[in-house]
C-alpha cells in the first residue's frame, strides 16, 4: 500500500502582510529625495554657521581676546541651531530638484502618461516632509536648547560677562489666585531681599475669606524642604476683623506657615532664553511668569512657544510648494533650483518676521503669529498643485 508524502510548500512568510504596501515608483522618489536633503542640509547650515556665528566670534577673537579653542568649542555648539534651521531649506531645495529632474527628462509625463496625478506622484513628498518635521521637532528638543545654553555659559565664564544674576535679589512678588482661571486674589506675597536661601523683609496679605483677613510680617524666611513648609522668624500676625481693624496681634519668634513655594521658585528659577529651553520648560517658564507678572515676557515665551511648534511644519509646506514648482519647471540645473529656493525661503521668513512683530505688538495671537506662514505656505501649495495636476 503506498503511502502519501506530503510535501511542504515554500510559502512567502506573511507575518508583516499588516504592514502597507510600498510602490516601486514610492521608493524610487524617496530614494531621489534623500541626497539633494543631505546635500541642502550642508550647504545651508554652512551657511547659517558663517552669517550667524562664524563672523561674531571673530570679532570677540579680534577684540576681546577670546581664545581660538574656545571660539571652535562655541562654534561646534551653536551648529545644531543652524543644522535644524535648514532642514525646512533643504526639503524644499531637495523637492524641487528632484521633481524639476523628473520634469526635464519626461519622467514626469510618462507618470501622467500611465494615468498617475500628479496628488499620487507627491505622495512621497508629503511622508518624507513628515518624517524630516518630526526630526527637526525631536532636534529641537534634546539637543538644540542645552546646545545653545551650553554655549552661552561658556562664553559668559571666559569674557567674565554675567548676563543676568543666577537669582533676583530683591523685590520678590508673587501673587496667588484661587484658581488659574479665577481672577480672585487669594493671597500676596513680597520680599525685600533674597540671598539665594533666606528671604528678608517679607509681607503676606492673605484674601482666602474673599477679604483681607491677616497680615503677615517678618524679619526673614526660609524653605524648609523635609516640612514643606516656611520657617518665618521674628515676625507679627495681624488678624483683621470684618470693619478692617485688628482683632488680635499676634508675635512669634519662629512660626511654620502652609504657603505655597513658589516665591521661592520666581526668586531663584534659572533664567534662560527661549532658545534655550525646550517646550516643557518653557511651559513651567510660562506659569511662573503668569504668577509674576511680566507681561512683555511673557508674551514674548508664548510666541516662541508656538513657533516652536509651528517651524518643524515648514518642512511639510516647503516640501508640497518645492513638489508641486518642481513638476512644472523644464530644463532647470542644481544652480537654478538652489537660487528658486533661496527666493521661497526669503519670503516663507519675510512672512514669518512681519507676523511675527505683529503677535509682539498683541496685532495678532501668539498662536495666530506662529501659524499663519505655515497657512499662507499651505495656500500657496495648494494652489501651484492644481495647476499642475490640470
Amino acid at each position: 500500500m503506498a503511502s502519501s508524502v506530503t510535501r511542504p510548500t515554500n510559502k512567502p512568510f506573511s507575518g508583516w502582510s499588516w504592514l502597507p504596501r510600498i510602490s516601486v515608483m514610492d521608493r524610487y522618489l524617496f530614494t531621489e529625495l534623500i541626497f539633494p536633503f543631505l546635500f541642502g542640509v550642508g550647504a545651508f547650515s554652512s551657511l547659517g554657521v558663517s552669517v550667524g556665528a562664524l563672523f561674531e566670534l571673530i570679532r570677540q577673537v579680534s577684540e576681546y581676546g577670546l581664545p581660538l579653542s574656545t571660539a571652535f568649542q562655541i562654534l561646534i555648539l551653536k551648529l545644531p541651531e543652524f543644522v535644524s534651521y535648514s532642514f525646512p531649506m533643504s526639503v524644499l531645495l531637495s523637492t524641487l530638484m528632484t521633481y524639476s529632474r523628473l520634469s526635464s527628462d519626461s519622467e514626469m509625463v510618462a507618470l501622467r502618461g500611465c494615468g498617475i496625478s500628479v496628488y499620487r506622484i507627491i505622495m512621497p513628498t508629503l511622508f518624507f516632509g513628515l518624517v524630516v518635521t518630526g526630526m527637526t521637532f525631536m532636534f529641537n528638543e534634546l539637543i538644540v536648547p542645552e546646545a545653545n545654553y551650553r554655549a552661552s555659559i561658556v562664553l559668559e565664564n571666559v569674557l567674565g560677562e554675567e548676563r543676568w544674576p543666577a537669582f533676583q535679589k530683591e523685590n520678590i512678588l508673587y501673587w496667588e489666585y484661587a484658581d488659574e482661571d479665577d481672577e480672585d486674589l487669594r493671597r500676596l506675597f513680597y520680599a525685600r531681599e533674597f540671598d539665594g536661601e533666606t528671604m528678608y523683609g517679607l509681607t503676606i496679605l492673605d484674601f482666602s475669606r474673599d477679604r483681607l483677613s491677616q497680615i503677615i510680617s517678618s524679619g526673614s524666611a526660609v524653605w524648609n524642604f523635609q516640612e514643606e513648609t516656611w520657617d518665618f522668624s521674628n515676625g507679627t500676625i495681624y488678624l483683621v476683623s470684618d470693619d478692617g481693624s485688628y482683632s488680635n496681634i499676634l508675635r512669634f519668634e519662629q512660626q511654620q506657615l502652609e504657603l505655597p513655594r513658589t516665591p521661592l521658585d520666581i526668586a531663584s528659577s534659572e533664567r534662560r532664553d527661549p532658545d534655550e529651553m525646550n517646550i516643557s520648560e518653557s511651559w513651567d517658564q510660562v506659569k511662573l511668569l503668569q504668577q509674576r507678572g511680566s507681561r512683555t515676557r511673557l508674551r514674548r515665551l508664548l510666541i516662541r512657544i508656538h513657533e516652536k511648534y509651528a517651524l518643524p511644519f515648514a518642512c511639510v509646506v516647503f516640501g508640497l510648494v518645492g513638489a508641486a514648482l518642481g513638476s512644472q519647471l523644464r530644463q532647470t540645473g542644481r544652480s537654478t533650483s538652489f537660487a528658486i529656493s533661496i527666493l521661497a525661503i526669503f519670503g516663507y521668513y519675510l512672512t514669518y518676521s512681519v507676523c511675527s512683530a505683529f503677535a509682539h505688538s498683541e496685532i495678532l495671537s501668539p498662536i495666530v503669529g506662529a501659524w499663519l506662514p505655515n497657512m499662507f505656505g499651505f495656500c500657496i501649495a495648494t494652489f501651484l498643485l492644481v495647476r499642475a495636476n490640470r
